[in-house]
């Protein structure tokens, strides 16, 4: 869910702005820029970070100033890691901003609410269940694919109306009344788009999937 900045304080905005460039300025210092060097890896994540952006303009308002659309980022996360997906998330939100249908204003907002903890939440769930559960290829697909696909999206429409809540431009109430309590079902398209999404990935294209080695997940299973 994204949100415009207009109904923000400046106060608000400048505190956003810097967990936001402190999140980005971490995804920089911490990514393995030498996968890029290889030519293959680097067009699939530039493109990956296309298709974010295209899937992005489908969108739909909410209420004014408050618009929701698939995240995504959660295959993107389980392909390149936190880093990459934070990076990416981040260029996609720069280019909707210069098609002219994201707000400037709102840009740290939806850094966080769409980008940042969608992409923590998806690799801290990968890191438990890795650590936790056997290796094996439905777990991978069902859990940190689907369940935590669908899972990022209803966290992230909960930190945005907890957000929007604090403007008065909307109750807390109001917003679970009438939309929050909807998202679990609407969090189901976005689970069954990475899982399926994923699941073509690890079957066609394994080494592009960072967090998947057939080695662990298939082998002797």
């Amino acid at each position: 869910m994204e949100l415009d900045g207009q109904f923000f304080s400046m106060a608000y905005l400048w505190l956003t702005g810097l967990l936001s460039l402190a999140g980005l300025l971490l995804a920089f210092r911490l990514a393995p820029w030498k996968r890029l060097q290889n030519r293959e890896q680097l067009h699939v994540f530039l493109g990956r970070c296309v298709a974010l952006m295209v899937m992005w303009t489908l969108r739909t308002e909410v209420y004014q100033g408050v618009e929701f659309h698939l995240i995504f980022l959660t295959t993107l996360t389980l392909m390149f890691g936190w880093s990459f997906a934070v990076i990416g998330g981040a260029l996609a939100l720069v280019g909707i901003s210069l098609a002219g249908l994201g707000s400037w204003s709102g840009f740290s907002l939806n850094m966080l609410t769409v980008v940042l903890l969608p992409v923590t939440f998806t690799q801290f769930a990968l890191v438990l269940i890795r650590s936790w559960l056997p290796k094996h290829f439905f777990i991978y697909i069902y859990l940190n694919a689907f369940l935590s696909g669908g899972i990022s999206i209803l966290l992230s429409g909960v930190l945005a109306s907890l957000m929007l809540s604090f403007t008065g431009l909307a109750a807390f109430a109001t917003l679970w009344d009438t939309y929050l309590v909807y998202f679990p079902l609407m969090s189901f398209p976005e689970a069954v788009l990475n899982g399926w999404f994923m699941t073509l990935l690890v079957g066609y294209r394994p080494h592009w999937v960072g967090s998947f080695r057939d080695q662990e997940y298939l082998h002797g299973k």
